[in-house]
């Protein structure tokens, strides 16, 4: 890829994508549970290998029974902010499925794919819709899959903390410098012609 062409793509990006970024300052708010899954219904209508679906969305609302336990899961640092948010969706995705034709259980190699497209989705859907979002790796897992009750089927890849965001000064002085959206490695960093190099 040349300079000229990657320069030329990058100011192409639509706004709603350059827009979407993962803030930390959160305002406590309650949302809905209407408002929340007209996000997750989003998520529903991604593509997936065979249409299999194999995504699903545990989430919790704050002032709700579950919220508490959700957030106990979280790292120190995650629960520093996140105690303040909307909502808390763990992103999970069933590894294989039982063949209809031959009734034997089939690994899904695409299961993860197709999981990070619905939620992909979901926090466009958020951000169209006046919300915040931040995916989080940083969580207890063994903790969240017991509390969950995951089958042994699913694997857990994240959560989506979602929320209305608010001033960077509510939050302490070491994240409150880092507020803002991250850059990302160029273009030609990341897209190969013809084969990997």
């Amino acid at each position: 890829m040349t300079e000229e062409s990657s320069g030329r793509v990058a100011s192409s990006a639509a706004a709603f994508i350059l827009n979407r970024w993962s803030p930390r300052a959160f305002v406590p708010a309650d949302i809905t549970e209407v408002e929340l899954l007209s996000l997750l219904e989003a998520g529903r209508w991604a593509p997936s290998a065979y249409n299999r679906q194999p995504w699903r969305f545990v989430y919790a609302r704050r002032a709700t029974s579950d919220w508490d336990k959700f957030l106990s899961w979280l790292i120190p640092f995650n629960y520093s902010w996140a105690e303040n948010a909307s909502a808390i969706v763990y992103v999970v995705s069933q590894t294989g499925a039982v063949d209809p034709k031959s009734g034997e259980w089939k690994d899904n190699p695409t299961h993860a794919f197709d999981a990070g497209a619905a939620s992909v989705l979901v926090q466009l859907q958020a951000l169209h819709n006046g919300w915040a979002t931040h995916p989080i790796s940083g969580f207890g897992h063994a903790q969240a899959r017991e509390g969950l009750g995951l089958p042994e089927d699913y694997a857990l890849h994240a959560a989506i903390v979602i929320g209305r965001r608010g001033s960077k000064d509510l939050l302490p002085m070491g994240l409150s410098e880092r507020e803002s959206p991250s850059d990302r490695l160029p273009l030609k960093d990341v897209v190969m012609s013809g084969r990997f190099v």
